[in-house]
């Protein structure tokens, strides 16, 4: 039986001038006195970093466009490679690497994406995928978000990381919470994005 490996890569960060730090501060009804403080939005900046990442994690939505690359050791089928999040807006290259670390970039011409609000996909323009060598991988890097601002996010997912970043910056010392603690508030907004498991033949 063939082991198979899979890892997924940020590999661009979402930019500061992208987070709703000032929507956050109203929310918390901060103070004029905090507004300008630059300390505070660095803490402020690092609670919605967290959220963020707690809600994309979630739900397996990319808020805000970036590149992140998927390394896959054999693919999902040969006619298609599930993509492990979305939005995905463009497959930006497909790399094969062999054991030994040599690389070689496959031609755009031999592959499509396939959008989907679930499971977008890369899929050949033939028949199959070209095939990973032995003991290597394939890295498929693509462009992931529902647009570069804050604003391209959907209105219910943009409140679940408000509320959410709000609930840490609330109880920032308190060290009893649990690590996958949620409020339910969070949870509910971001409901109808989680992801459905309908088993390894989907």
């Amino acid at each position: 039986m063939l082991e198979f490996s899979m890892m997924l890569v940020e590999e661009t960060l979402v930019p500061t001038a992208a987070l709703p730090i000032a929507e956050l501060k109203a929310h918390l009804r901060l103070g004029s006195g905090f507004t300008e403080d630059s300390l505070q939005s660095d803490v402020l900046e690092s609670f919605l970093r967290a959220a963020i990442a707690a809600v994309e994690g979630r739900t397996g939505k990319v808020l805000i466009e970036r590149s992140l690359t998927y390394g896959v050791s054999a693919w999902h089928r040969a006619d298609r490679q599930i993509l492990p999040v979305a939005p995905v807006n463009a497959i930006e290259s497909v790399t094969l690497v062999d054991r030994l670390g040599e690389e070689a970039q496959v031609a755009p011409s031999v592959y499509r994406l396939v959008p989907d609000s679930m499971s977008p996909r890369l899929c050949p323009v033939g028949h199959v995928l070209p095939s990973i060598p032995p003991q290597g991988r394939a890295d498929i890097r693509f462009l992931a978000g529902y647009g570069p601002e804050w604003g391209d996010c959907p209105a219910d997912l943009r409140q679940a990381v408000l509320l959410l970043a709000a609930h840490y910056y609330e109880y920032r010392d308190e060290t009893a919470l649990g690590g996958g603690c949620m409020p339910f508030g969070v949870t509910s907004l971001i409901a109808r994005y989680r992801p459905l498991r309908l088993g390894a033949g989907q």
